[in-house]
């Protein structure tokens, strides 16, 4: 909890916070009892990529001597990371054998190895032998000089041997968990209506006798192990080497990275974990977690569905855009109006549709393109290269330094590049984040730009299950000035003036400033002042001190954001007049929002950027405004939504206790299917105009 004095919430715990409602999602009965599964591993998942990012950042600071950090000893907010960590593993434990429980009301038993019957004994031998023992490497640890080398974020099973006729005759092996090759969840033969499912580790377990049938033991039992390493990397200056270079290198480096936790099973024995500690020089290390006995549970994102279609979320089909005429051509429809699409309420098909009708259409000339993120199998990356086949000019303009996804973006680099597209490295010490799409088409003998800026990435996959916004406009000053980012990404040594466009890191934080110290100045004159931003995560202090500053003068500030948020709305004298939500639903929030009341004009504004230090100075980040009224009514529409979401909105507080909202409206509105209500009734409105 944070201390009034301090003005700011700690943004580690308050990511941590940000998890506890993931938590809260997975023990929340109302969810479908899968989905509950699913969030248990997007728990997980998101706090192994905590711990190699920012764990392991606060870690390099206290190796380098670094005292404070935003004002606080970095040994001290890791020494409060491990309490409340600990705290959250025993929430999940509790939660995940809950879980565990209503599974078998629906008669779904996971088993382990020691609960089979004669006849799945005989199929998971079978299994076993068939499909496991092949991919297995077993090692013998007594064996070797030195331990082998264990992997970020792969599941180890580490065996103990003994014989239970001679108690001092005792070995230590190791095996690796295949993941890779195998699924982590096996379906055994059903009996009469109820499904039984044995994790891989377990089959391991059953074939442990088998495994070790050749050396002098008769008493095997195995426990889970997890080493989770710094993920951040360093790129060497070697002058010599292309930036591509740097970053595969830097991948791979990352591998090597130092030690930031260790989980392994509780139960293990005192010999077996205290030689595995000493053998990895891992003794002192702060974050030694004991867990449970089976580790890496985001592999229960994946857990299988059996078929119940009850116990996961409905699937509901992406609604058509009553603006968008299958019939007729894209761009006539752009240049009739600006239009905005709602994911994934709506069909993303339609970014891939223009450019694909971009790629054959002869009047294109050009298409320009930011990417960040792309799905695996891309079917962005296939319509830029049937565009290129088709005599179009591309240019791409890749990040490659997109976390997690650098080797993805790497080969996708490669292939464009080989199909003939311009590819562009970026800006050196800025990272690419905004996204942009324009093409270039001739109309009359003029050129007519077609721009489309998304609060979220050019991936079909994540739009399925992102909530984000995109728009499509032949504005000519939006168009203009987004052609200016895409001058600078070409030409880094010119800057540009942008009077529509908000651009970091050149001048968004400047005019996002101006524009919380006009609705000030309202406030002061007894105007109407507000404003209502959504965000993923609000850190940046300077932008909370001018949100204090607003509130304190009598400014109403609404606020949806979904991760962290260091400012501490509600307080006395400093942030009376701020309300924070964050909303945890089906889908993940990710559209960023700015609204200004400016004396009944309202500026709108959507963005790729969060107000952190890192998107405001260290990104190209873009926020377009919105001109046209009636998109501007349906952002008001789906931020009215939002704000009065009684379902699954938390208060974000000073506590940090994630209490949900409770309003006085007896209606239940739970955001998200209310929006995706709102927008299938005027898709059933326009059919019939």
């Amino acid at each position: 909890m944070a201390s009034v004095k301090t003005k700011y919430i700690n943004r580690e715990i308050s990511w941590l916070s940000f998890n506890q409602r993931v938590l809260q999602e997975a023990s929340d009965t109302s969810v479908p009892l899968l989905e509950r599964l699913k969030f248990l591993g997007i728990f997980s998942s998101n706090l192994d990529e905590f711990y190699r990012v920012r764990v392991a950042t606060y870690k390099r600071m206290v190796n380098a001597g670094i005292g404070k950090a935003m004002g606080e000893s970095p040994k001290k907010v890791l020494n409060q990371i491990q309490k409340t960590v600990i705290k959250l593993r025993d929430d999940y434990d509790e939660v995940f054998n809950n879980v565990l429980n209503e599974l078998k009301e629906e008669n779904i038993f996971m088993i382990n190895n020691d609960q089979l019957n004669d006849e799945q004994k005989k199929f998971v031998q079978s299994y076993f032998v068939q499909k496991v023992r092949p991919r297995l490497v077993p090692i013998m640890l007594n064996s070797l000089p030195k331990f082998p080398y264990l992997e970020t974020q792969l599941i180890y099973l580490a065996i103990h041997l003994s014989d239970s006729l001679k108690p001092d005759n005792v070995a230590y092996a190791l095996i690796e968990l295949p993941t890779d090759t195998l699924p982590r969840f096996v379906e055994l033969p059903k009996i009469k209506n109820a499904n039984y499912i044995i994790m891989l580790d377990d089959v391991i377990r059953f074939g442990l006798p088998d495994i070790f049938a050749t050396l002098d033991y008769n008493q095997f039992s195995a426990y889970t192990i997890k080493l989770t390493r710094d993920a951040e990397f360093d790129i060497n200056d070697d002058i010599t080497k292309s930036f591509y270079e740097k970053i595969s290198e830097s991948i791979k480096d990352r591998e090597k990275g130092q030690v930031v936790r260790f989980v392994y099973d509780r139960t293990m024995p005192q010999d077996l974990l205290d030689y595995i500690l000493t053998k990895n020089k891992l003794q002192d290390l702060e974050n030694l977690i004991p867990g449970g006995r089976y580790h890496n549970a985001r592999d229960f994102i994946s857990f299988p569905t059996l078929g119940l279609k009850h116990l996961v979320y409905r699937n509901v089909p992406p609604l058509t855009h009553p603006g968008l005429n299958s019939k007729t051509s894209m761009f006539d429809d752009i240049k009739k109006s600006d239009i905005l699409l709602h994911y994934p309420y709506q069909a993303y098909h339609y970014v891939i549709d223009l450019l694909r009708d971009a790629a054959i259409d002869p009047k294109v000339k050009s298409i320009k393109i930011t990417l960040y993120r792309v799905a695996k199998n891309s079917n962005i990356i296939n319509a830029l290269v049937n565009a290129i086949r088709n005599g179009k000019k591309v240019t791409a303009v890749i990040e490659l330094q997109a976390r997690f996804d650098e080797e993805a973006n790497i080969h996708w680099t490669n292939e464009l590049a080989e199909e003939g597209a311009r590819i562009l490295d970026g800006v050196p010490g800025l990272k690419v984040h905004a996204k942009l799409l324009q093409i270039n088409r001739v109309e009359d003998d003029e050129s007519t730009l077609y721009t489309y800026v998304s609060t979220g990435n050019f991936n079909e996959s994540t739009a399925r299950i992102y909530s984000d916004h995109g728009l499509f406009t032949a504005n000519k000053e939006i168009s203009r000035e987004v052609k200016k980012v895409f001058d600078f990404l070409e030409n880094n040594y010119k800057t540009y003036n942008y009077k529509h466009l908000l651009v970091s890191p050149f001048q968004m934080r400047k005019k996002l400033i101006k524009m919380i110290k006009n609705e000030m100045k309202l406030a002061k004159e007894g105007k109407e002042a507000y404003i209502h931003l959504k965000l993923n995560n609000l850190v940046d202090t300077e932008m909370i001190d001018k949100l204090y500053l607003a509130s304190k003068a009598g400014v109403k500030i609404r606020m949806i954001i979904r991760g962290i948020c260091s400012l501490i709305p509600g307080i006395p004298g400093l942030s009376e007049n701020i309300e924070v939500f964050s909303i945890l639903d089906k889908y993940l929030e990710h559209s960023r929002i700015f609204v200004f009341g400016n004396n009944g004009d309202a500026k709108y504004y959507m963005s790729s950027a969060d107000w952190m230090v890192r998107n405001l100075d260290n990104r190209i980040e873009v926020a377009t405004p919105v001109y046209d009224p009636r998109i501007k009514e349906e952002i008001k529409q789906f931020l009215d939504i939002q704000f009065n979401d009684n379902s699954k909105a938390r208060i974000i507080n000073e506590k940090q206790d994630n209490a949900y909202r409770i309003s006085e409206s007896r209606k239940k509105i739970r955001a998200q299917i209310e929006h995706y209500t709102t927008l299938k009734k005027y898709q059933e409105e326009s059919r019939k105009t």
